[in-house]
């Protein structure tokens, strides 16, 4: 099975930023749409953004428009979420996942998902 490690998670203050990174194998990275999802303490998984293999589309939840980034580190095969501006309401779970599809924010078409590194914004 695909293995996907997150990393950079913490504890960080409302307004501070955190950066997320997602590392896959190259041979991985260069065939799945990736995505990234959160699920906070008592609330069902939800959608955080999207990219496609290219990495020229990109998709985000309103929430997090404006404020969060996703990317592809091709040299480092990892997808990346820059975090800027974040709120006590991103407090989450946040999960990395592979899809053999369009940038999607159906988490039904994602394929593979990591482990999940926790981000906690205190007020």
């Amino acid at each position: 099975q695909v293995q996907l490690v997150e990393s950079g998670g913490g504890l960080v203050q409302a307004g501070g930023s955190l950066r997320l990174s997602c590392a896959a194998s190259a041979r991985t990275f260069s065939i799945y749409a990736m995505g990234w999802f959160r699920q906070a303490p008592g609330k069902e998984r939800e959608f955080v953004a999207a990219i496609n293999l290219s990495g020229r589309n990109t998709v985000y939840a309103d929430s997090v428009k404006g404020r969060f980034t996703i990317s592809r580190d091709s040299a480092k095969n990892t997808v990346d979420l820059q975090m800027n501006s974040l709120k006590p309401e991103d407090t989450a779970v946040y999960y990395c996942a592979a899809a053999r599809s369009r940038a999607t924010t159906s988490w039904s078409l994602y394929n593979y998902w990591g482990q999940g590194t926790q981000v906690t914004v205190s007020s």
